[in-house]
């Protein structure tokens, strides 16, 4: 699943037009135009697409954070990071919904997905850890369906 995939479906999901997820990436401190988030969510093979990098859809899901919690009481905001991970992007949905497992669970449950408590935990732990698991791009689709019934 392509960022452009993913932030197609988180939008789906919010329920929200072009226009609103331009400002919740701006909230991040990554001004986005409505025109740049059109090309994101056009298909591969429409004209004026353009590829989402991992840095702007970290910024969308720091931007999503920052809407759903509030700034941090820093008053700092993240650096997008290099590389996005489907446990990256699964960790700070998380954060941004304010998540616990078994809120988590709920969310698979609603789509007739199957993880276990330990499946879940080992997609937050970190990389060197030795029950650290790759988050499968079908728990991500799946989680992202959940969110949006």
């Amino acid at each position: 699943m392509t960022n452009n995939d993913t932030l197609r479906r988180l939008r789906y999901a919010l329920n929200r037009n072009d226009l609103a997820i331009a400002e919740i990436t701006s909230k991040s401190g990554r001004k986005t135009t409505e025109a740049e988030v059109a090309a994101w969510l056009k298909l591969e093979d429409e004209p004026g697409f353009a590829v989402l990098p991992d840095q702007d859809l970290c910024s969308f899901l720091d931007g999503l954070i920052i809407e759903k919690r509030g700034p941090h009481p820093s008053g700092n905001v993240p650096e997008p990071v290099e590389y996005l991970s489907n446990n990256e992007i699964l960790k700070k949905l998380r954060i941004a919904y304010s998540f616990k497992s078994d809120d988590m669970l709920a969310v698979f449950t609603k789509v007739d997905f199957d993880v276990s408590n330990a499946e879940l935990g080992s997609f937050f732990r970190s990389a060197g850890h030795p029950k650290f698991a790759k988050c499968p791009e079908q728990v991500l689709r799946k989680f992202i369906k959940g969110l949006s019934l």
